[in-house]
């Protein structure tokens, strides 16, 4: 029985990470068998290694073995890539075609990214799983294949189940054994043996001195994120060997190279914002606005109460009002609302509580002639964003309501009201 460190270097696999050798191991031991297996990791890990190792381990060894990448095949025609199909069965079919799985007969079939597969061909996959039976399209004749099949994805299958885009019952034919593949910045040891690796493979290629890594320089590619894995690595020293005319590389020549740890796209260059920049903050500064105005209402609506109520009652019915009001602690609130204080303020209004009536219309109304100006300012606000807006994206109304973070139905009743 092969060991984990000679199909490590049958197959070039670098590192000695713990979850790495497990991955290999489980393997090796599920190769000689025809079970389904599912490989899950990050794109960029290196899952397409994992298939190869099991089929060249297995009793299939001499049979075809075929990757399948599901995500690049387009939906109209996956099916006829994957089952074949007849002449005529389509438009453009001028000819009968076999598809992978009658070709890989006897074989191994890898189906890289089969989470992006479509609902009707993972209906189809399941009977191929389940009975080794499929059809080809325009074809009525059911037809038998012995293949192995290997998946991979880097999606979580269990969020597309929940989401109704994935098979729950396919998922579990498919991952009769799971093998997880450890991100790279989870194989922190490993990760200086591969960029000697792929440094001394492009100084091959392209017949110069390897390049060489200073201590803090490794010290800072061990802490880093890594988003892309080991394909993100590989171009990374791609990009040194060729580009850097000193063969001695610096922390600072790498920090150059790698984008900004906790984003995965490159710092804007010369400090210029961009258009998303400024769209965040003016959909920012327009929800301050309308917050504001609610603010507003709902400190009409304290003072007419205060007004009209005694303290106790007031204070009581609306402790939550008044803190959201005036933004402090409920014991700050309690001395603001004090007997003596509203008493004061009952009395001070005693001739205007006589002008008002029970009809809560009324009240109302005159809750509304508190503070116009403030109003008629965050109305005018609101009219020359909307007009900017308009303009910007020229009448259009759903990227303007997009970008004002509104729905394009409640912009549309703003236009009408302001008759813009």
């Amino acid at each position: 029985m092969e060991t984990v460190q000679s199909i490590k270097q049958r197959f070039e696999i670098i590192g000695n990470d713990p979850k790495l050798n497990r991955a290999i191991e489980k393997a090796i031991q599920v190769a000689p068998t025809d079970i389904s297996v599912l490989v899950v990791g990050e794109s960029g890990v290196g899952k397409e290694s994992i298939p190869r190792i099991i089929h060249s381990l297995s009793h299939r060894k001499h049979g075809k073995y075929i990757a399948v990448n599901c995500g690049a095949i387009p939906e109209g025609t996956i099916d006829s890539e994957l089952f074949g199909h007849e002449k005529g069965s389509f438009t453009g079919a001028n000819a009968e075609r076999q598809g992978y799985f009658e070709v890989a007969d006897g074989g191994t079939i890898f189906l890289d990214e089969v989470g992006e597969l479509p609902l009707s061909t993972q209906v189809r996959l399941l009977r191929v799983l389940e009975n080794g039976e499929f059809l080809k399209v325009g074809s009525s004749k059911v037809q038998k294949t012995n293949v192995r099949i290997v998946a991979a994805t880097n999606v979580n299958l269990f969020e597309a189940i929940e989401k109704g885009k994935f098979r729950e019952d396919l998922y579990y034919r498919l991952s009769t054994v799971d093998i997880p593949l450890p991100p790279l910045r989870d194989r922190k040891d490993d990760i200086h043996l591969l960029f000697r690796k792929f440094a001394a493979d492009f100084a091959h290629k392209y017949k110069m001195p390897p390049i060489k890594l200073s201590d803090e320089a490794i010290q800072f590619l061990q802490k880093y994120r890594w988003s892309g894995n080991i394909r993100q690595l590989r171009n990374f020293a791609e990009q040194l060997s060729v580009l850097e005319t000193n063969r001695d590389i610096s922390l600072a020549t790498i920090q150059s190279y790698l984008p900004v740890e906790g984003s995965n796209l490159p710092s804007v260059i010369g400090g210029k914002k961009s258009e998303n920049d400024f769209s965040t903050e003016r959909d920012i500064l327009y929800k301050v606005l309308f917050d504001m105005k609610s603010d507003l209402h709902d400190l009409k609506k304290l003072t007419l109460e205060l007004m009209q109520n005694g303290s106790s009652k007031v204070q009581e019915m609306n402790k939550n009002l008044i803190q959201k009001v005036f933004g402090q602690k409920e014991e700050s609130v309690s001395n603001f609302t004090d007997e003596p204080r509203l008493n004061s303020i009952s009395s001070q209004n005693e001739v205007e509580q006589e002008e008002f009536d029970d009809d809560d219309d009324t009240n109302y109304l005159m809750a509304e002639t508190i503070d116009e100006e403030e109003v008629l300012k965050l109305e005018q606000k609101e009219i020359e964003l909307i007009k900017k807006s308009l303009d910007r994206h020229k009448g259009k109304r759903k990227a303007a309501a997009d970008e004002l973070g509104i729905s394009e139905r409640t912009l549309y009743r703003k236009i009408k009201q302001y008759d813009l």
